[in-house]
């Protein structure tokens, strides 16, 4: 379920940052943007205006599910208690053997 979730995510990020990099500057950012682009009119900016604000309320919503779904799974315990708890046991220095193998018993 989380790797849908990260996929789902990643689509949108990108669709949004196209999404945005289609609309039209509104001037005084170094002469770049404005001019005739690929799209024109006040019916393209409307579309693609509406098209950012649900990709951005996606983006918002499977960020928050995402949350859940991994908090959810993570059984009350913070990142730093799992992976203490599932770390390697170490092994004192004094019953390490001079090759440096510890043997089985």
């Amino acid at each position: 379920m989380t790797n849908v979730l990260l996929i789902i995510q990643l689509l949108v990020a990108v669709a949004l940052v196209a999404v945005i990099l289609m609309q039209q500057s509104e001037g005084g950012a170094l002469g770049v943007g404005g001019g005739g682009g690929m799209m024109s009119g006040r019916g393209a900016a409307n579309v693609l205006t509406r098209t950012t604000m649900i990709l951005g309320a996606l983006f918002i919503g499977n960020s928050i599910l995402l949350a859940i779904v991994i908090g959810v799974n993570a059984e009350g315990r913070s990142v730093f208690e799992r992976s203490s708890s599932e770390a390697l046991p170490v092994i004192p220095a004094d019953e390490i053997p001079a090759d440096g193998v510890p043997t089985d018993g």
